[in-house]
């Protein structure tokens, strides 16, 4: 155990590799500001894919959002596009439902950026919510 504290401390200590990840984890995700932001500009350049389960999206969910359940994700690949960014996010930062999606969904050829913080980040920064709306499902 002690030997791996130690390896991860070197780790931490690499200045090249923590901005090589860094770098990636920019490139592949996006905040809550910044989505704001490109709603207001870059509609057509982007699907937004709201993961969480059905009630859920219900109850609330971003403006412009498609819901494709993390557990029907597989079953309505063709749903998304090769052409634009497939936007994604759950919950909050603590559900990797995100993360999983647009590993598979990279895996399969699928531009992908992981909104930061989900609905929970989105939702505190008081940006609009649409409630009560059955899902825009992907046609």
């Amino acid at each position: 155990m002690h030997k791996n504290c130690e390896k991860i401390h070197k780790l931490t200590k690499d200045t090249d590799l923590a901005k090589k990840v860094f770098e990636r984890q920019l490139a592949f995700s996006i905040s809550p500001d910044g989505l704001n932001h490109m709603m207001e500009k870059e509609l057509e350049e982007y699907t937004l894919v709201d993961l969480r389960d059905y009630d859920d999206y219900i109850k609330g969910h971003i403006p412009y959002a498609v819901h494709v359940p993390f557990n029907q994700l597989e079953d309505q690949i063709e749903q998304f596009s090769k052409d634009k960014i497939n936007i994604l996010y759950s919950y909050s930062f603590l559900c990797q439902k995100s993360k999983k999606a647009a590993y598979f969904l990279a895996s399969e050829g699928y531009p992908v950026k992981e909104l930061i913080g989900g609905f929970k980040g989105w939702k505190k920064r008081d940006f609009d919510i649409i409630e009560n709306e059955a899902p825009d499902y992907m046609e």
